[in-house]
């Protein structure tokens, strides 16, 4: 009786595993997506100069071009170049940019740009430009005099 009592609980601790504590998931898959070819692949450098330049395609629409070359006393890398790809609707994406010695710019139709001025501030702005050309005496203004101390003593 003990042996058979001592069986069921072995055989009961055996099936009371929780769900999922068998064997252990499958590994992910990567790559299960369509295989995108490399239409282009040309790279340059750097050189000995630090001359550089590369330039690849997809096969899906994607396209990367950059060049740089050191420039100035210090030689900083300035280079330039651009991307582009094709949105979901169809429609093209193209960046352009420069990267020098006044900053890293961006061009593309796509960038958000500010509302233009309307026309009475553009007036404005002429009439002051015109204004200092001409040498207009400006009033130089300054701080009024502090008031006089009141003397109080305690």
């Amino acid at each position: 009786m003990v042996s058979k009592l001592l069986l069921c609980l072995v055989l009961g601790a055996v099936n009371a595993v929780p769900q999922g504590y068998g064997a252990p998931p499958p590994p992910p898959t990567y790559g299960s997506g369509p295989v995108v070819p490399i239409l282009v692949d040309n790279r340059e450098g750097p050189d000995a100069s630090g001359v550089y330049s590369f330039n690849f395609e997809t096969g899906n629409g994607i396209s990367r071009h950059e060049q740089g070359a050191p420039q100035g006393p210090e030689g900083a890398v300035a280079s330039q170049g651009g991307w582009s790809f094709t949105f979901p609707d169809g429609s093209p994406g193209v960046f352009n940019f420069v990267a020098d010695a006044n900053g890293y710019r961006v061009e593309s139709d796509l960038l958000p740009t500010p509302h233009p001025l309307p026309a009475h501030a553009i007036a404005q702005i002429e009439f002051a430009a015109q204004q200092a050309a001409a040498g207009a005496n400006r009033p130089q203004y300054s701080a009024p005099p502090a008031p006089p101390s009141q003397g109080y003593s305690f």
